[in-house]
C-alpha cells in the first residue's frame, strides 16, 4: 500500500522509474534565453560620446561642402513656357489646347547664363501631375509590353484597354498620356542637334519593352490623351514611351526629352522653337523646359549637400555642449548616488 501510494505520488502513472514531473513555469535555463551569451556591451563615457561626436563630424561636414561645390557648379536653363505660349486675349486656354485647328508652334528665346559644357541634357518638367496615382500607375499590361503574342491582355488596362472593339497596343492610361510637346533648337542661325538615343534605361529596353511588339490601334479612341506612335517601331525602340511610362514618385517631376552634343558660351542666345500640345491647363499643371549640364554628382540638387553639413553642423554643437557640461559639471562614472532611492529627499 506505502508503495503504491509513493509511486502514484510521485509519477502519477505508477512507474516508479519515471522523472517527477516539473510543477513551475520557470522556463528551463540556457544562456540564450536568459540573455547571457557573450556580447559586446559598450560603456559609453562622456569621452567617447563627443569623440564620436566629433569623428562624426569632421567626416560629414567635408562630404557636405563637396557635394554642394559640385552641385552649384551644374548650370541650369529653366524656361515655364505653358502660359507664354497660350496666344494673347485667350481666356480659355483649356478650349485653346483642345481645339485642334489652333496653331500650337511657339517661339522662345534662352540666354545662357554660363557656360555649358556637352553633353548637354534636356528635360521637360511637369508640376502638379500625380503620376504615382493608384489607379494610374496600375492602369498598364507589362506581360502585352514584353510579348507580342499577349496582346489582347488588357485587363488591367482600364479604361484605356480596347478602341473600336479591338486591343490598344500599348494599353493604359499611361501610355495613353505621354508627354508630347516637341522642342527645337537654334544656335548661331544653325539648328542643334538633339540626341535621343539612350535617354531611358538599358534594363527597360532589352526586358521591359518587346522588340517584336509593335503599335496597334494607339490614340484611335475619342479622346486623344498624348503623343501618336509610330506603329512601324517596336516598343522598344519608343524611347520617349519608355522614359515616359517609368512613373515618377512626386508630382513635379523631370523626365529627359534628350541630349546636345555642343557647347555653350556665356551670354549665348538659344531660339527654341517648340510646340505646345500637351494638356496641363485641365488639372493646374505647368510645364518647363530645362536645359542642364552634370557634374560627379548628376544634376543640380543641394539637398544632399545641405542635409551633410546639416548633419555634421549638429554634431559639432553637440559635442561642444556636452564637453562644457564634462567641463563645468563633472560626474563621476557609476556614482549610485545618482539613483532615485538613494537621493536625499531634503535636496530634491
Amino acid at each position: 500500500m506505502n508503495g503504491q501510494a509513493a509511486g502514484s505520488s510521485s509519477g502519477g502513472s505508477g512507474d516508479g522509474g519515471a522523472a517527477p514531473r516539473r510543477n513551475t513555469r520557470k522556463p528551463k535555463y540556457s544562456k540564450f534565453t536568459q540573455q547571457e551569451l557573450p556580447a559586446c556591451k559598450p560603456i559609453l563615457t562622456p569621452k567617447w560620446v563627443i569623440s564620436v561626436f566629433v569623428l562624426v563630424g569632421v567626416i560629414f561636414v567635408p562630404i557636405g561642402l563637396v557635394s554642394l561645390m559640385a552641385s552649384r557648379k551644374v548650370v541650369e536653363i529653366v524656361d515655364r513656357y505653358d502660359d507664354a505660349c497660350v496666344p494673347p486675349n485667350t481666356t480659355d486656354k483649356l478650349a485653346y489646347i483642345q481645339n485642334p485647328t489652333i496653331s500650337k508652334n511657339c517661339t522662345r528665346t534662352l540666354t545662357v547664363p554660363k557656360d555649358m559644357d556637352a553633353p548637354i541634357f534636356v528635360y521637360y518638367q511637369l508640376d502638379n501631375f500625380y503620376q504615382n496615382h493608384r489607379r494610374y500607375v496600375k492602369s498598364r499590361s507589362d506581360t502585352q509590353l514584353r510579348d507580342a503574342s499577349k496582346a489582347n491582355d488588357t485587363s488591367t488596362c482600364d479604361p484605356e484597354s480596347v478602341a473600336n472593339g479591338t486591343a490598344i497596343v500599348p494599353c493604359g492610361l499611361i501610355a495613353w498620356s505621354t508627354f508630347n510637346d516637341t522642342y527645337g533648337f537654334v544656335h548661331n542661325s544653325k539648328n542643334l542637334t538633339v540626341d535621343k538615343k539612350d535617354i531611358s534605361w538599358k534594363s527597360d529596353r532589352e526586358h521591359k519593352f518587346g522588340s517584336d511588339v509593335f503599335p496597334k490601334n494607339f490614340q484611335k479612341g475619342p479622346l486623344i490623351g498624348g503623343k501618336t506612335l509610330d506603329p512601324n517601331i517596336p516598343l522598344s525602340q519608343q524611347e520617349d514611351l519608355i522614359v515616359w511610362m517609368r512613373t515618377a514618385a512626386l508630382p513635379t517631376f523631370r523626365k529627359l526629352y534628350g541630349r546636345i552634343h555642343t557647347d555653350l558660351k556665356k551670354g549665348d542666345s538659344i531660339t527654341v522653337a517648340l510646340e505646345n500640345n500637351y494638356n496641363t491647363y485641365s488639372f493646374s499643371g505647368k510645364k518647363k523646359l530645362v536645359l542642364s549640364t552634370s557634374t560627379w554628382l548628376g544634376g543640380k540638387n543641394d539637398f544632399l549637400g545641405l542635409a551633410y553639413l546639416t548633419v555634421g553642423g549638429l554634431c559639432f554643437f553637440l559635442a561642444f555642449a556636452f564637453t562644457l557640461l564634462y567641463l563645468i559639471k563633472p560626474r563621476k562614472l557609476g556614482d549610485n548616488n545618482y539613483l532615485s532611492w538613494n537621493r536625499n529627499p531634503a535636496g530634491r
